[in-house]
């Protein structure tokens, strides 16, 4: 190998070391574009704990009103009233609604929550149904 040939085979070599500059871009994209999709993951996991924590907290609102009629042996008056039922930082409504039945010795109750800062998303809604303790 001649001193001239030597020379361009290092000059091939120094030019193959490294990443060229399209390189780079290609992989930033990828790891951008990963790291987009798993703070999209984060923030769903996030918006469904939210969620999840206010249907639990939805739940024993109702469910203590429910309580609390059967505990009273109270006989609830026909129609619909509103009124606050918080669970910890929690600010909810609770919308109790009490319909006949067909048997008169009973009425339905319908307790829905919502939250107080938006009332038209019912959170739940449970039904029971109340004996005349008479």
């Amino acid at each position: 190998m001649t001193l001239r040939q030597a020379g361009r085979h290092a000059n091939r070599s120094q030019r193959c070391a490294g990443f060229t500059l399209l390189e780079v871009l290609v992989a930033l994209a990828i790891v951008g574009t990963a790291l987009g999709a798993s703070l999209r993951a984060v923030g769903s996991l996030t918006q469904n704990s939210t969620d999840l924590r206010a249907s639990l907290m939805a739940t024993w609102s109702a469910e203590n009103r429910l309580s609390q009629i059967r505990i009273a042996g109270e006989w609830p008056q026909l129609g619909n009233r509103n009124f606050d039922c918080p669970q910890g930082d929690l600010a909810l409504v609770c919308q109790e609604s009490v319909f006949a039945t067909p048997n008169p010795a009973f009425r339905r109750v319908e307790v829905g929550v919502v939250d107080a800062s938006n009332p038209e998303r019912r959170i739940i809604k449970l039904t029971q149904v109340v004996p005349n303790g008479l």
